[in-house]
């Protein structure tokens, strides 16, 4: 049996809340598939699952908040065996204690907690008007007939009577109706949340991190030049934007210093092999988040821009996926549209490097001994020093400028 708990979707999440199911227990889970809304600080998120099998049972309700970690549902492995009680149980936090501790005690022991009763003068069992085959039923079946209500000539209990007032007894209980859920929070409120969790976040990464910080100019000519000769192939639907080449190149230049790639981990960095860009996305609503473009170096240019405009859409109306949220390895960041020249930006933690963009803009540049106008990007970098120097970072970005010199082969 495999969990599916309560997910870590960034540096100082502590809990989340259920908001519903994608599944029932008894559905078949492929591993990639959305299994619930997780409603965080930055938003409500789709959660995926990370095993393959068949959801056996719920352990949490939607509606409640659980602990990062928290179990919130049991997932049968392909080939296993199901369990003795494969029914679903009904929706409780893990350390809530099971249904039945909780229901009230029976009037008098004997009695049948779900039988219609009838009021009767207190006369002893000989007095009821019971047919001997009945009464003999209920001595073998444990059954007090002054709790039944007979159906026979006269009130008679009969047989039938007592078999119901037995099925009626071991019929399971329905489980509680769902609690109501808590009212929306409202746009400001999520506003503020969303404030307060990069607040704390922004906190620790300058209270832990020891920041160092590079920069370098970077000629834009041959990149734009080429895009523009590229996109005068394409029909405006399938145009590139200039950003996929920064991201492109960015991805490539980390084979080159792969330290820069990796996450904090206790007390060291721990290298992942997997490049997957965080992108930092501004919402409508303010704040940002910064989803995972996923294997980011292994992507054509025409992919990189499908998954990159899925990304940015999908951010903005609140449909991120939970992988996207914690599978960040470095993060880009870019200011240009705004007007800013330069960002130099906070690591968001446990990642161990930023890589922030400004706008393109006209500077005269030195070419082969003449003075020329061209558009430039100043490229930033933003490093732990735990991890990597600034000779290690300066190799990073002029691998980005030289890239970006031959936009062809990226």
């Amino acid at each position: 049996m495999t969990d599916f708990v309560m997910p870590k979707l960034g540096a100082d999440m502590e809990s989340g809340v259920l908001v519903a199911w994608h599944k029932q227990p008894g559905d078949t889970v492929a591993r990639g598939d959305i299994m619930a809304d997780i409603d965080t600080a930055k938003g409500v998120i789709e959660v995926e699952s990370f095993a393959s099998g068949t959801l056996e049972t719920f352990v949490a309700r939607p509606g409640e908040r659980y602990p990062v970690g928290a179990v919130l549902a049991l997932i049968r492995e392909d080939g296993a065996p199901p369990t003795a009680s494969a029914a679903p149980a009904p929706a409780k936090p893990a350390a809530a204690k099971p249904a039945a501790v909780a229901e009230p005690p029976a009037p008098r022991p004997t009695a049948v907690a779900a039988a219609p009763v009838r009021e009767r003068p207190k006369i002893g069992a000989s007095r009821l008007r019971i047919s001997p085959a009945a009464r003999r039923l209920a001595r073998e079946l444990g059954v007090d007939p002054a709790t039944v209500v007979g159906s026979g000539r006269g009130g008679a209990i009969m047989s039938e009577d007592i078999e119901h007032a037995v099925a009626a007894r071991t019929a399971p209980k329905p489980a509680p109706p769902p609690p109501t859920p808590a009212p929306a929070a409202t746009l400001a409120e999520r506003a503020a949340a969303m404030r307060q969790a990069i607040a704390a976040a922004m906190s620790r990464s300058k209270r832990e991190i020891p920041h160092y910080y590079l920069s370098t100019t970077i000629d834009l000519h041959r990149a734009m030049t080429w895009l523009g000769q590229e996109n005068a192939k394409r029909p405006i639907t399938n145009r590139l934007l200039y950003g996929a080449l920064l991201l492109k190149a960015v991805a490539l230049a980390l084979h080159e210093t792969p330290e820069l790639n990796a996450l904090w981990e206790g007390d060291h960095a721990e290298r992942k092999p997997a490049i997957h860009l965080g992108v930092a996305i501004s919402l409508r609503q303010g704040g940002l988040v910064a989803p995972a473009l996923h294997d980011t170096d292994q992507l054509s240019l025409d992919e990189l821009m499908t998954k990159l405009l899925d990304l940015v859409s999908r951010a903005r109306a609140g449909k991120l996926r939970g992988s996207e949220m914690s599978d960040p390895t470095i993060t880009v960041t870019s200011l240009g549209e705004q007007g800013v020249e330069a960002v130099f930006g906070v690591i968001y933690p446990p990642q161990v490097a930023l890589v922030g963009f400004g706008k393109v803009v006209e500077r005269p540049w030195a070419v082969d001994g003449q003075i020329k106008v061209r558009p430039v990007v100043t490229a930033t970098l933003s490093a732990d020093h735990r991890v990597s120097d600034g000779h290690r970072g300066a190799i990073f970005l002029a691998a980005v400028d030289r890239l970006l010199q031959e936009p062809e082969k990226l």
